[in-house]
């Protein structure tokens, strides 16, 4: 199983890989990186992910993108560029994401909100 590769699109170089375990039925989010892309797989259960783009200047802007990624699931890297938000919730009883960043963890190069300042219904 592929997480990335520096040929591959969304490639912006490499900082730090960490991984992170969901529960299940655990909602994390909202949250936005200012400056780099996360480039994110899920090796372990199934975990849904929530995109919202509210960029000003963005084709996109008011969308949402929604997909469960996972082995079980659709095994594939999704790439939240900077400046979207992004929410997630453990499907299985056990999921584990690993996100791959460009640079080393920095906290104030994020910004994170509360569930409910995003309209979404995780029905």
């Amino acid at each position: 199983m592929h997480a990335l590769k520096s040929s591959s699109p969304g490639f912006c170089g490499f900082g730090e890989a960490y991984f992170s375990f969901v529960h299940k039925d655990e909602i994390k989010g909202w949250k936005k990186h200012k400056r780099f892309a996360l480039n994110i797989v899920v090796p372990v259960g199934g975990i849904r992910f929530v995109a919202h783009d509210d960029r000003h200047n963005s084709c996109t802007k008011g969308n949402f993108f929604d997909v469960i990624l996972g082995v079980g699931f659709q095994y594939s890297r999704l790439t939240i560029p900077p400046g979207v938000w992004v929410s997630f919730r453990g499907i299985e009883d056990l999921n584990l994401l690993m996100n791959i960043i460009p640079e080393e963890h920095d906290p104030t190069e994020s910004e994170n909100i509360t569930l409910n300042s995003i309209s979404y219904a995780w029905v």
